[in-house]
């Protein structure tokens, strides 16, 4: 069955997203490894509504936000490779997709529409954790951080999924939780949607972000291009 998905007035044939905090809740398992880096060096965890905000910028933000200090400082570095050590170690610990995300993906699946990921997470990280969640064989595409010589907030990488995929920016809608997520999607030319319910912190201003749209649930995407009506 081909349902003829759309948003906006444009026909969505692709469906991508960014990993952390919009397809998966990779949190616990990435404040899990920060603590641990922070025990390896003496000092104490934090609690885990302190990690999470910055859970989608990555490594060098967690390790800023844990041990209070900038890149150029000289223990940085390998502050940040014993927390990717740690993470790599346990990369599907406690990792799921987010509440009612896998039925998303099975109503993309059953109409007949692709989906994929693209995320600034490099692949020696994004390939594990994807196989450990069981979803590397129905993707589309999986284009990481350094699939394509440039990352987000560049489009590259989203132009890159689309033409792996096969399909055109204006038929993709392109989800995620940072600003550079839609950015990228913006620039790329792909519908974008903003999704609350990822890793925002109280600075963030996604209304500034200038997505076509917000979310607030997996379920809503399935709502904003016309899967789900009667629900």
């Amino acid at each position: 069955m081909n349902h003829k998905a759309s948003f906006g007035g444009r026909p969505i044939h692709l469906v991508l997203f960014d990993l952390d905090g919009t397809l998966a809740d990779t949190a616990p398992d990435l404040a899990y490894a920060l603590n641990q880096t922070l025990e390896k060096h003496g000092r104490d965890p934090l609690p885990f509504a302190k990690i999470r905000p910055h859970v989608s910028h990555g490594g060098i933000a967690l390790i800023r936000a844990g041990f209070g200090i900038e890149p150029e400082h000289p223990e940085f570095q390998q502050y940040r490779e014993d927390l990717l050590d740690i993470y790599q170690k346990n990369i599907a610990r406690e990792t799921v997709l987010f509440p009612d995300m896998p039925q998303v993906l099975e109503q993309l699946e059953q109409h007949g529409i692709g989906w994929g990921i693209v995320t600034n997470k490099p692949a020696w990280l994004t390939d594990p954790l994807m196989q450990g969640m069981g979803l590397t064989h129905r993707a589309a595409c999986i284009i990481s951080g350094d699939t394509t010589p440039n990352s987000k907030p560049h489009p590259g990488p989203i132009l890159y999924a689309c033409k792996s995929a096969g399909i055109t920016p204006k038929a993709c809608l392109y989800i995620g939780d940072a600003e550079r997520d839609i950015v990228a999607g913006r620039d790329a030319g792909t519908a974008t949607l903003t999704a609350l319910f990822g890793y925002l912190d109280e600075k963030d201003q996604p209304d500034s972000w200038g997505a076509d749209d917000c979310i607030a649930e997996p379920l809503d995407i399935l709502r904003k291009i016309g899967l789900l009506v009667n629900d």
